[in-house]
């Protein structure tokens, strides 16, 4: 690394979120650690982001695999703090909760809480908690989700991964606060990612003799509505960089696409709400004769 040069680790760079936050924080001259899961994501990605992009093989919910990471970063640093952890990596499991094979749940929450967690026990030390490093503290950005304050049916347990992500990120504010270290999260509503791919193409024969299967088609069918108008991945690598470099950073972001419909969401009585996102995908219940 050049003398000067900050360096942030981003986990999930292959597409998406991840991708965007790569592009924009290594044109900006910084060093981006990025994790993928295979090597030919790793070549691919250093040849478009070229000498600024290191790529870093692991699962986020392999312990070992991630600390092997943070001791090849912690070598590149020479010594100094990182500036930032973004903890982006995750998955969407979607199906009705009483129906979803538990395996789905645990794996949900597994890769989305349980893969934040590794990452930061195994980073932190390099952010400002080992004292012995130069440099300013850094911070932490945790990719959260408009999902994380209101639940959307059938996509319950991304919800419940995104909810306790947010307590997991006002508990550990105040934690780290002695070191330094700043904690922040970026709720966006849709992106142009693979997450919103998903719900479009979501296979739902697994539970085509339950009661959802037509409210699980009218997912399915907002869900390419709303990845049709998500937000370009590039324009959240742009926010997660400046809640990186800002000098005084809000503990959270909001930005999404519909920004007045989730006013709405956040601000309507609980009853109300309920019945207005249970009308879109026709939960709501039938008067009977």
């Amino acid at each position: 690394m050049s003398n000067g040069q900050q360096a942030v680790v981003v986990t999930g760079v292959s597409t998406g979120i991840g991708w965007g936050a790569a592009k924009v924080l290594t044109a900006a001259g910084h060093r981006v650690f990025g994790s993928v899961r295979n090597d030919a994501d790793g070549v691919r990605l250093q040849r478009e982001f070229g000498a600024n992009f290191t790529p870093l093989k692991f699962d986020v919910t392999n312990e070992q695999a991630v600390r092997a990471g943070a001791k090849i970063v912690r070598d590149a640093l020479g010594g100094r703090k990182l500036m930032g952890l973004v903890n982006n990596a995750g998955i969407s499991v979607i199906g009705p909760l009483v129906y979803l094979p538990l395996d789905e749940f645990r794996k949900q929450l597994e890769v989305n809480l349980t893969g934040v967690v590794i990452a930061t026990q195994a980073f932190a030390p390099l952010l400002g908690i080992d004292e012995t490093l130069t440099g300013p503290p850094g911070r932490i950005v945790n990719i959260s989700s408009v999902g994380g304050r209101n639940a959307m049916p059938f996509l319950t347990p991304y919800n419940v991964s995104k909810f306790g992500l947010e307590g997991l990120t006002e508990g550990l504010r105040r934690e780290l606060m002695p070191f330094g270290i700043d904690v922040i999260s970026i709720a966006p509503g849709a992106v142009a990612t693979a997450i919103w791919e998903k719900g479009e193409k979501v296979d739902v024969t697994p539970y085509a003799n339950t009661f959802y299967a037509r409210q699980l088609e009218k997912l399915k069918g907002l869900a390419a509505e709303q990845g049709a108008k998500g937000l370009k991945p590039e324009f959240l690598g742009g926010k997660i960089m400046h809640a990186l470099t800002t000098p005084k950073p809000k503990t959270r972001y909001v930005v999404t696409p519909e920004p007045f419909l989730n006013f709405v969401l956040n601000n309507l009585p609980k009853r109300v709400a309920d019945r207005m996102v249970a009308s879109r995908l026709g939960l709501l219940p039938q008067s009977k004769p």
